[in-house]
């Protein structure tokens, strides 16, 4: 197969975590309108996951593994259209620490592009919250629905402080390894396969991604009109969740892959 075209192969491993290297660069070094133009959008993006991940396990009755299956993979729609589509997402943009670890850029700009990426996520979210809202949405399957996003957002709300950190850790090992595949990917149909297992599993397992709980759970208490939702529970479940998926992106991800591959290219 030596002759096979070299645009038919995906990235090696290596070549990947260069990619992720340079892209980090990028990243830090784009202006802040694009920045949050692109956060804003990933919200968007991330809440109609969300949503459909929510319609779908609605009244299911396949079963509760094949349930969780279905509406992972529902969910994957908010991670396709953030790698395809193209928008700044800041639980994959925990792999800015491969670049920063190679003293390519600083820690201000690191904190930069999370803070900017995060609130625009936030604001993506809460504008999706809205216009869902608007559109009724809840109100399908006879309210069933808006029950369904209730309850999801109870049972996260109802962890205790440990279980959404280590769920953040684990979710978005997930979705920086979905992040990971998809620069090993040459097509945009290389991309879309690479985001759907891994992103899949983990909602699918019940893990927690903290800007998806932030379109859950406003979604949720706006529907919630007997105050069955915690404030305090949600906030604690936002800190200790986005808290979760820093370590899990940075450390099980980024370092793991830094340390492998990327560590003797920048020695002094």
């Amino acid at each position: 197969m030596e002759n096979a075209p070299q645009f038919a192969d995906a990235h090696a491993p290596r070549e990947i975590a260069r990619r992720v290297q340079r892209i980090g660069v990028a990243k830090a070094q784009t202006d802040t309108l694009t920045l949050a133009v692109l956060a804003v959008l990933a919200g968007a993006f991330v809440s109609f996951g969300a949503l459909l991940y929510t319609v779908v396990i609605t009244d299911s009755r396949l079963g509760f593994g094949v349930t969780r299956l279905l509406g992972g993979f529902g969910f994957c729609l908010g991670l396709v259209l953030v790698v395809v589509a193209g928008a700044e997402l800041f639980t994959g943009n925990n792999l800015l620490a491969m670049a920063w670890a190679s003293r390519l850029i600083g820690t201000r700009d690191v904190l930069r592009n999370w803070l900017i990426v995060y609130v625009g996520n936030v604001v993506g979210c809460l504008g999706t919250v809205a216009f869902v809202l608007l559109a009724g949405t809840a109100t399908l399957g006879d309210g069933a629905v808006g029950a369904t996003a209730i309850k999801i957002a109870q049972g996260k709300a109802g962890l205790s402080l440990g279980e959404p950190f280590v769920r953040g850790i684990l979710c978005n090992a997930l979705v920086c390894l979905a992040v990971w595949l998809v620069m090993g990917g040459r097509s945009v149909t290389d991309k879309i396969i690479a985001v759907l297992f891994p992103t899949a599993a983990f909602v699918a397992l019940g893990f927690e991604h903290c800007i998806a709980n932030w379109f859950f759970f406003p979604f949720a208490m706006a529907l919630d009109t007997q105050g069955t939702l915690s404030v305090a529970g949600v906030a604690r479940n936002l800190v200790a969740v986005t808290a979760g998926n820093i370590v899990g992106g940075t450390l099980l991800v980024a370092g793991v892959y830094w340390v492998a591959y990327l560590r003797g290219d920048h020695k002094e």
